[in-house]
């Protein structure tokens, strides 16, 4: 007994070490000028405190064409004309260098502006770049997803895979050194699994993977984002809805400045003036963005697949169809609703399984763990005030990445990773 209560010890020792050697970032010595992180999610970082990037116009760029899945040519409606083929945009340089993936974050298309600012701090530091869509895009969806209904993180990982390949043989004679992978938010969960798929398929043999503010527990980050939606507004009844609170808004606010101004520091700039969204106003913002997402995926899904949850299976669609009607049903089904009604039962179809809690467990970081403990090429940077981590989160982030964790303690999701700081380390991880 009193050995097994020393080994007990011993073991609880070495965890708790393991814990505490993750990288947490101290507060009063990190800068970051937002502590709200509903703000910083939504403004991210003011232009003066983002490092100095290259323009488009410095960079040799391009977007390029795959045809992945030639069927959709025939079955897909003739509004779909422009994702019957898959778009990514490649940066290159004029020499031998790494190249570096970059996947997008929910419902994001290659060019979103995550991915846009990472190729950039990508660039100038001297790797190729490629920018892919998430496999929840529209775009994704339709031109390159074999079953068009994303959820289940290891089929995603399969399609991206694809794509990757696919890249590469269309780039032939681009010369690269070595592979990095990364990816933010949903795109990050994504790059685990693309990661974990090529250890065993070894197509690419990455060097190093960043995982930028993943979600752990996928369907925890899903509730949490989908719950922002139900946040009470002051302001908003029966006849005010929340679109036209924010338009009385930004309308003062360009009043008191005096001309519109669009650009990047929009935001920051606003939410000092007396115009300023509230907390709840700033949630349901970042929720309402969410369920459009949502709506997206629950829309495409049932459209390629004509299940008829959405659209009647043989309503006729051309090319001057108006779907915004079905959008408008689709906006009624919020991710919860998409998971039950198209994702499991595809999932069931397709394995053995059964409960919602065992695709939960099979999609998130959970079912990668033993892969992630084990592997010291793979890194997370990660904020303690993201709206997307749940009860439990961070404490398998230390207990699995330990020192492999970067912690800062703001920035909201994604909103910090435009600061300075946080692209100074990005890079020095990649330079190993």
């Amino acid at each position: 007994m009193l050995r097994s209560l020393r080994l007990a010890a011993l073991l609880g020792g070495l965890l708790m070490a393991t814990v505490a050697s993750a990288r947490d970032i101290d507060a009063a010595s990190y800068g970051y000028p937002l502590t709200n992180p509903f703000e910083a999610t939504i403004a991210t970082t003011p232009p003066e405190q983002r490092p100095t990037l290259p323009s488009d116009d410095d960079i040799d760029q391009a977007d390029y064409s795959l045809t992945l899945r030639p069927e959709r040519e025939f079955t897909l409606p003739d509004n779909f004309w422009s994702v019957k083929k898959l778009r990514y945009r490649l940066a290159k340089q004029d020499h031998e260098a790494p190249l570096i993936f970059l996947i997008a974050g929910t419902g994001a298309p290659y060019s979103s502006s995550i991915n846009e600012y990472l190729k950039k701090l990508f660039y100038q530091a001297g790797y190729h770049v490629v920018q892919l869509s998430s496999p929840t895009s529209w775009d994704f969806m339709s031109a390159a997803s074999r079953f068009a209904t994303p959820g289940v993180s290891s089929e995603d990982a399969k399609d991206l895979y694809r794509v990757m390949q696919a890249v590469r043989a269309q780039q032939a004679r681009l010369p690269v050194s070595e592979y990095y992978l990364t990816g933010y938010s949903l795109g990050a969960l994504d790059a685990a699994f693309v990661s974990k798929l090529d250890e065993t398929r070894q197509s690419f043999k990455f060097k190093r993977v960043l995982l930028l503010n993943p979600p752990v527990n996928l369907y925890t980050s899903i509730t949490n984002l989908d719950k922002l939606v139900q946040t009470r507004v002051k302001g908003i009844d029966r006849s005010t809805t929340f679109y036209e609170l924010m338009l009385e808004k930004l309308t003062r606010y360009f009043q008191d400045k005096g001309y519109i101004d669009l650009n990047d520091a929009l935001l920051y700039d606003f939410q000092k003036s007396r115009e300023h969204l509230s907390n709840e106003q700033m949630a349901m913002l970042i929720g309402t963005s969410f369920r459009f997402s949502a709506a997206d995926i629950a829309f495409t899904s049932d459209l390629i697949n004509r299940r008829g949850l959405i659209i009647p299976p043989k309503f006729p669609i051309t090319e001057g169809s108006s779907l915004e009607p079905f959008f408008k049903r689709a906006l009624q089904c919020d991710f919860d609703c998409y998971l039950t009604e198209q994702v499991i039962p595809m999932w069931r179809a397709r394995t053995d399984g059964n409960s919602l809690l065992q695709l939960v467990d099979q999609v998130s970081l959970y079912a990668l763990e033993d892969y992630l403990r084990d592997n010291p090429k793979i890194a997370v940077m990660h904020n303690a005030d993201d709206v997307i981590l749940g009860p439990g989160d961070i404490g398998f982030l230390r207990r699995v990445f330990g020192e492999r964790l970067t912690l800062y303690p703001h920035g909201g999701h994604c909103g910090n990773l435009n600061y300075r700081v946080n692209s100074d380390a990005m890079l020095e991880f990649f330079r190993g």
